[in-house]
């Protein structure tokens, strides 16, 4: 499957932004799928997971103000990003993986074959 990251932009502190994924190729169905992140100099850093259409996991440091969804008919996977923070600033990836992952499996970005290009977000304060 090929993915396409895109909503990435600029916006100040206290403001949302949503990030889409696009993919081509199967279904999202098909997948378990995955948002992560990379700040300037730092390693990349998992954000939010969605396996079997339902089933939520969120980073500590996003949980309560990002939501991950998917719209398998539409083979799109979202991240609806509020309250941003200037340590949110990262370029933002998307993943798919196999479907079965467990939540733990799910964080982590070995687990996933296939990556997006990345969407780059800045959050100014």
């Amino acid at each position: 499957v090929q993915l396409q990251a895109s909503g990435g932009g600029s916006v100040q502190a206290g403001g949302p932004l949503r990030l889409s994924c696009a993919a081509s190729g199967r279904t999202l169905s098909s997948y378990a799928m995955g948002w992560f992140r990379q700040a300037v100099g730092k390693e990349r850093e998992f954000v939010a997971s969605i396996r079997q259409n339902t089933l939520t996991s969120y980073a500590g440091s996003v949980k309560g103000r990002f939501t991950i969804s998917r719209d398998n008919a539409k083979t799109t996977m979202y991240l609806q990003m509020n309250s941003l923070k200037p340590e949110d600033t990262a370029v933002y990836y998307c993943a798919a993986g196999p479907r079965g992952l467990i939540m733990s499996a799910s964080q982590m970005g070995s687990s996933y074959e296939n990556w997006g290009q990345g969407t780059q977000v800045t959050v100014s304060s």
